[in-house]
């Protein structure tokens, strides 16, 4: 492991979130639920009810409870299985959003989902209230927080990924919910992760039973097919008068584990007892000062900070006392493991895709594009002298292999970031879109005609249907999703832009210029002739449109220019062969030239 400073901060968080009154609060709304809720009948269904109150400056708490208590016997009953979302009737359309490219299926615990489902209706009244609360937390204990997690969750897939307000869940003693691919779609989007907080504890063998079902074998050893957790867990001991935070879900496992082992034979003695009155410890940790062991790890040689911090949140939830019968060797496994998951999942969270981190860095690479584009007006402009480098100056030889670095640079920055964006989850994926589409834009009318000119300088053809790059589709692509409607073909434009609109242009006009090349050689068949006659007519339509919108740059009318050289082409093709119209617009704006006064 990395001997940088690294630290976990999950005694301070578990300290703030312990001794504020979001726990007290949460809870206090559970267990009043609970009162008025039936007494405990062993062979009940499982139903859900839940509660609204206001806390002035905390907002809205709502809770669920299942009326009939939840112990380890009864969620036996109900089953531990796992089941794809898609074999749930209706859960599968309210949860599709949850899907993601790179996670496109995933599986809930059946029981929740099932129970989430029978109760739709009142769900749905809810959400439509409650939908736009803020702040608003969601609550509940055992069942009743595998509910709130999922409405939680229901809620999330509506709420802009640009909103700084998003609801809370805090659940109790709640049971795992979905698999690894559940876990893992929910924290390629780090906010929705930070929307869950769960409290558990070591005496608590419903939260633990989820895992102990699917056999997690060893300290190194995490199933890939079973329960997975989902956001922050705050472990508390009734017994130390302490709690701890964390948030790596290999480790959160693992310490499920080594609680489990524990609870063992008291679980067999305690099938039918009540749940964990979570209530008393909450008292007793937000009035508890715990004296800690005076550990000195950080005078061991062979011991970093990381694991050093991850030695006391073990301590402060009894896991060290937990495992005492089992041998030093297994506390430091536990540790060693549990410090370098938290090691990796802190780098995880630094390198959190964040397209603008380097875009400052990109900027100087387009300047230096820029400034070709700029000094090559004089040279036929930016394409055609890109295109016909082989004819210049060592100096200007130079220049262009400086140019091509740059562009190399970009391309791999942006196919980098459309890959990455392409696989994020809809809505993320969407808000990069949004925020990336100026520079993307800018990158792709600057560098895809660079493209385009050795696409063509190689003697190739056909470069929109066959040469042209994913990147470039996707951006422009997006770009066509982000126009409002009714405004694609607005001429809002009064002088041309400085770089054409269609990236793709150039190809347009090395195509034309093929299909006049068709029509003089005289050996084209006739089907192949009245095709590229056809050909032209449309491009001359396309050319047309973009000028009367300013969407070409001047340099398009350059002397030097590949546009003015197939124009000129045409005007003497149509005049040698015949079988066009009389007139056109283009051709009128070319002949009586009026692109002298276009700028």
């Amino acid at each position: 492991m990395s001997q940088s400073c690294k630290f976990s901060s999950g005694l301070e968080l578990a300290n703030l979130v312990v001794n504020s009154e979001l726990l007290h609060r949460s809870w206090d709304a559970i267990s009043d639920l609970e009162k008025r809720s039936c007494t405990h009948v062993p062979d009940l269904p499982l139903s859900v009810e839940y509660k609204e109150c206001e806390h002035p400056g905390m907002g809205t708490i709502v809770a669920f409870a299942c009326p009939s208590s939840v112990n380890v016997q009864q969620l036996e009953r109900v089953g531990t299985d796992l089941v794809s979302a898609d074999e749930i009737a209706g859960f599968f359309s309210m949860f599709d959003f949850v899907r993601t490219k790179v996670n496109p299926s995933f599986s809930v615990h059946k029981a929740a989902a099932s129970l989430f489902s029978s109760h739709i209706h009142l769900l749905s009244l809810l959400k439509e209230k409650h939908g736009n609360s803020s702040p608003l937390i969601i609550t509940g204990q055992s069942m009743g927080g595998s509910i709130a997690s999922l409405f939680t969750l229901w809620l999330l897939g509506d709420i802009p990924t640009k909103a700084t307000k998003r609801p809370l869940c805090v659940t109790f003693g709640s049971p795992l919910l979905g698999d690894r691919n559940f876990q893992n779609a929910i924290s390629e989007r780090p906010t929705w992760n930070s929307c869950f907080l769960h409290v558990v504890s070591p005496q608590d063998p419903i939260p633990n039973t989820f895992v102990s079902s699917y056999g997690y074998l060893s300290n190194s050893s995490i199933s890939q097919t079973g329960y997975m957790p989902v956001g922050t867990f705050l472990f508390c001991s009734e017994r130390d008068g302490d709690s701890a935070c964390f948030e790596e879900p290999r480790s959160v496992v693992q310490l499920m584990l080594a609680m489990s082992s524990e609870l063992e034979e008291e679980q067999r003695q305690k099938r039918n007892l009540q749940n964990v009155d979570y209530g008393l410890i909450l008292e007793r940790l937000k009035h508890y000062n715990p004296v800690r062991k005076e550990y000195s790890p950080l005078h061991q040689s062979n011991i970093n900070p990381l694991e050093a911090e991850t030695m006391i949140q073990l301590e402060a939830i009894g896991v060290e006392r937990l495992q005492g019968n089992q041998g030093n060797h297994m506390t430091t496994s536990l540790i060693a493991n549990v410090a370098s998951w938290t090691e990796d999942y802190l780098t995880q969270r630094r390198n959190i895709f964040d397209p603008t981190k380097k875009l400052n860095d990109i900027k100087i690479d387009m300047t230096y594009l820029e400034w070709y584009k700029k000094v090559s007006i004089e040279q036929g402009g930016y394409y055609d002298s890109y295109k016909l480098w082989r004819w210049k100056s060592r100096d200007e030889i130079k220049s262009r292999h400086e140019i091509m670095k740059r562009k190399r640079i970009l391309t791999r920055y942006w196919r980098g970031i459309v890959d990455e964006a392409e696989q994020m989850p809809q809505k993320e994926g969407w808000a990069f879109r949004t925020r990336g589409l100026y520079a993307g834009t800018n990158y792709r009318r600057m560098v895809e005609p660079l493209d385009i000119a050795e696409y063509y300088g190689e003697g190739k053809k056909d470069y929109l249907t066959q040469g042209r790059p994913k990147h470039y589709r996707l951006l422009e692509q997006w770009l066509n999703e982000d126009k409002q409607p009714g405004t694609g073909n607005r001429n809002s434009r009064s002088k041309a832009c400085s770089l054409t609109e269609d990236s793709c242009f150039w190809a347009h006009v090395e195509e034309a210029t093929l299909c006049c090349n068709a029509l003089k050689d005289g050996q084209s068949s006739l089907k192949d002739r009245e095709t590229s006659r056809k050909r032209l007519v449309e491009f001359e339509q396309y050319a047309m449109d973009l000028i009367n919108n300013y969407s070409v740059s001047v340099e398009v009318f350059l002397e030097q220019s590949s546009f003015m050289q197939w124009w000129n082409g045409y005007s003497e093709l149509i005049d040698l062969i015949g079988g066009f119209l009389c007139q056109s617009p283009l051709r009128d704006f070319m002949k009586n030239k009026r692109y002298r006064n276009y700028a």
